[in-house]
């Protein structure tokens, strides 16, 4: 029934339509809807077309562009050894040059340090005996057998003494010896040191020549960059590495030559200390046998104590 219903409503629609005469509006109604529709469909077609265009640029604009003129550096390119040796031997001739050098100085650095302990400790050995024996001596006359330097500072005195023989003035005389004795201290002071302003150079100098050869190492890794055209650290960092090893020679040569130019410079100082003790007691001996042979009285001789 409602079928039917419907299905006349229709019929009675369509007839309504056809005697008011609209059947045209309705016709041009549905053309027009219809071309909307294409038209629609046009437009979602172009705006797909559009969005797949955008995607596929910005594809093609993530894709990496690599020159026509890069090299491209192939792995057995890169260097392999990088060793202390191999860096030295791949290094440029400036810096090998430094490196040799700063190698040389620790090699003389070295050297000194064991000719110097060997001498320091015989002359400090030899002072110290020196210094037992003339404390023991009553008399200028008794010291007979004493070792450097006491035989020298003996010797100036005794020297002295004789030159001065028909001098009264004691005060004078004293003065005299005690300036032989001075000089004859400080040209052992000096002997000793000798050798040592070697290590104070090479402690001042050595950091400064280092950097030097990582400076123009550094140098030539850069050009060596710009003439490659690329960044890439596995080319780059053997150069750098190469150039820094200069710095690391010229501190391992620096270090040790300040930590043993002090230690030298204290036991030199202690050395000193005993040729002025050494000094004294020559003098001392020298004025105890000025003020007896005042006094009329024979120098008095370990035997006849």
């Amino acid at each position: 029934m409602m079928q039917e219903d419907r299905r006349n409503r229709v019929i009675m629609l369509g007839d309504m339509i056809a005697r008011t005469g609209l059947r045209p509006a309705f016709a041009r109604l549905d053309r027009t809807a219809r071309a909307a529709r294409a038209w629609a469909s046009r437009g979602v077609a172009a705006t797909l077309g559009v969005t797949a265009w955008a995607m596929a640029c910005a594809a093609y604009a993530q894709e990496p562009v690599v020159p026509a003129a890069m090299p491209v550096v192939g792995a057995a390119a890169l260097p392999r050894d990088l060793s202390p040796w191999g860096m030295f031997v791949s290094a440029d001739d400036v810096v090998k040059a430094v490196i040799i050098g700063l190698a040389f100085a620790s090699f003389v650095t070295w050297t000194i340090w064991l000719a110097k302990v060997i001498e320091i400790f015989v002359a400090r050995r030899r002072t110290r005996a020196a210094l037992r024996t003339l404390a023991a001596a009553p008399s200028m006359a008794d010291v007979r057998s004493v070792a450097r330097p006491g035989a020298d500072f003996v010797a100036a005195a005794a020297a002295e003494l004789r030159l001065s023989a028909d001098v009264a003035d004691k005060d004078g005389l004293k003065e005299r010896i005690a300036s032989r004795l001075e000089r004859i201290e400080a040209a052992l002071g000096r002997r000793i040191s000798r050798a040592t302003g070697v290590l104070a150079t090479i402690g001042a100098t050595a950091p400064f020549v280092g950097l030097f050869g990582t400076v123009w190492g550094i140098m030539n890794s850069f050009i060596g960059i710009s003439k490659s055209h690329t960044t890439n650290l596995a080319v780059v960092a053997p150069g750098i590495a190469e150039a820094l090893l200069a710095t690391a020679f010229g501190l391992a040569a620096a270090i040790p030559a300040v930590v043993i130019y002090n230690v030298f410079a204290r036991s030199t100082a202690g050395y000193r200390a005993q040729l002025g003790d050494a000094s004294a007691e020559v003098l001392r001996l020298a004025s105890r046998d000025l003020d007896r042979r005042a006094l009329g009285r024979p120098p008095i001789s370990a035997a006849a104590e």
